[in-house]
């Protein structure tokens, strides 16, 4: 008998859960279907570029399970663009992680929390700014290159 698959820690649920090609009508896409934890992977891995090992931390998992994720999250998206499918983000076998802000354990159970005083940096042209007290960096954008901004 199987091993159950054990919990993936995501930070949330994405706000968008739907993407499909524009000019094309619902009822004649296909989909490709992105689990949650897939999501979390690449966006832990793609959008915040930390290091494989770090990513695995933050969702509780081992590095080849992780690398497992990124894999199959990137060839699901990459059919969806070639083919012309719709991306759906649902499923996964995942926990909600919440994090109280100010004190205790940072985001996604990582090292103790910061605290007020921050600096937000762009992990892609490395443009720093002091952290504003309740707006977390990553809803940050980048005003030099877009990229979303990262603790510092």
């Amino acid at each position: 008998m199987a091993r159950p698959r054990l919990c993936r820690r995501v930070r949330c649920n994405p706000n968008v859960t739907y993407f499909k090609p524009a000019g094309i009508r619902m009822i004649e896409l296909e989909e490709s279907v992105l689990g949650v934890d897939e999501f979390e992977a690449v966006r832990l891995k793609d959008l915040e570029g930390l290091e494989q090992e770090q990513c695995a931390k933050k969702m509780s998992i081992s590095r080849p399970t992780f690398q497992r994720l990124v894999v199959s999250a990137r060839k699901k998206i990459a059919d969806a663009i070639v083919h012309g499918k719709a991306i759906k983000i649902h499923g996964g076998n995942v926990k909600m992680v919440n994090s109280i802000r100010g004190f205790g354990r940072g985001r996604m159970g990582g090292p103790l929390a910061g605290g007020p005083r921050g600096i937000c940096k762009c992990p892609k042209c490395g443009y720093e700014e002091p952290q504003i007290k309740g707006q977390p960096c990553m809803s940050k954008k980048c005003p030099k290159c877009g990229t979303s901004m990262t603790r510092k």
